[in-house]
């Protein structure tokens, strides 16, 4: 049997740079495997290495790129002894502990387990979007809302999330239209009171997204209606995509309880734990709420802690 380590985490990301950083300290000598960079749903250093600036993460008052801060923690991370290996984890077994780990025919042990897979957004399957995300293109209104004040920029979606980012961005922008692909909304009937009674907000009704305009930033959308396929133009300089989020969470089924709705890990109240005994999950992929870089942080410390607890007193 391969070694027996006292944590692995699994995923990069926020999350478990941080929950490294707090088991190392610990001296756990913690393994994270952070994925593979030919991967987008798990992608080394989380959505944040598809982000331009972060201006929320306290400390950075002129804002840091988000590349940047994923490699300083990823070295304060490997400063207290973290163990880092860029591969994609491709089986788990959490029916006996210690707990098994594999990249392919690689097998790792550890008595603890922390779960930092993330999630990653539904995008709409456009070419452009690659190119142009954090360039006027995004999946996060809380996160970059700010730079568009004074824009007229497009929603795509419309579930609550949706309509909660376009109400959002109304603080900042001229004119906020929803694209739809139907003539109804699926938010609940709060959030679509308050979006009709929103004079900033417009709606593309049997509309969806089939081009984003601009080489380096966007310069407009192209909107394809779902009646008749008559295309227009949309003359916007920012465009949110809100049609949902899925977790990084193919890897559990079957061994880690999951939420039948939406996927999600669930992890027991007020704590990190999931329902296997000395397996923690923190970060977006346990998270479907706040979903940003300093709740996904703080949770990968409650993980750190209560993993170092447990192992405490269960294992040491």
């Amino acid at each position: 049997m391969a070694d027996v380590r006292d944590v692995i985490i699994i995923g990069s990301g926020p999350a478990g740079l941080t929950a490294a950083i707090y088991t190392a300290r610990a001296n756990l000598s913690p393994l994270l495997i952070e994925g593979e960079p030919s991967s987008s749903s798990d992608q080394p250093g989380g959505q944040l290495m598809l982000t331009t600036e972060v201006e929320n993460f306290p400390g950075f008052p002129d804002g840091i790129m988000g590349p940047d801060l994923m490699a300083n923690m990823r070295a304060q991370a490997q400063r207290f002894g973290t163990e880092i290996i860029t591969e994609k984890v491709t089986r788990v077994d959490f029916s006996q502990r210690p707990f098994g780990v594999w990249i392919r025919d690689d097998e790792y042990r550890a008595n603890a387990v922390i779960v930092s897979t993330g999630a990653q957004s539904l995008m709409l399957g456009l070419e452009a979007e690659q190119r142009l995300i954090g360039h006027g293109l995004s999946t996060c209104a809380t996160c970059d809302g700010f730079f568009f004040r004074g824009h007229e920029i497009a929603v795509v979606g419309g579930g609550d999330s949706a309509i909660e980012e376009a109400t959002f961005l109304t603080k900042f922008a001229d004119k906020v239209t929803i694209v739809h692909r139907r003539d109804e909304l699926r938010a609940s009937k709060i959030m679509q009171d308050r979006a009709f009674a929103n004079p900033k907000i417009e709606f593309a009704w049997n509309a969806q997204v089939t081009e984003v305009f601009g080489e380096t930033s966007v310069t407009g959308v192209e909107l394809t209606s779902t009646v008749d396929g008559s295309v227009s133009t949309l003359p916007v300089t920012g465009l949110f995509v809100a049609i949902g989020h899925r977790p990084n969470t193919d890897l559990f089924v079957d061994q880690l309880d999951l939420d039948p709705t939406t996927g999600y890990l669930v992890t027991k109240p007020d704590s990190s734990y999931t329902d296997v005994d000395g397996v923690f999950a923190c970060g977006d992929v346990q998270d479907d709420v706040y979903r940003q870089a300093i709740t996904a942080a703080g949770s990968g410390c409650m993980a750190a802690i209560d993993a170092e607890r447990w192992l405490e007193a269960n294992v040491h």
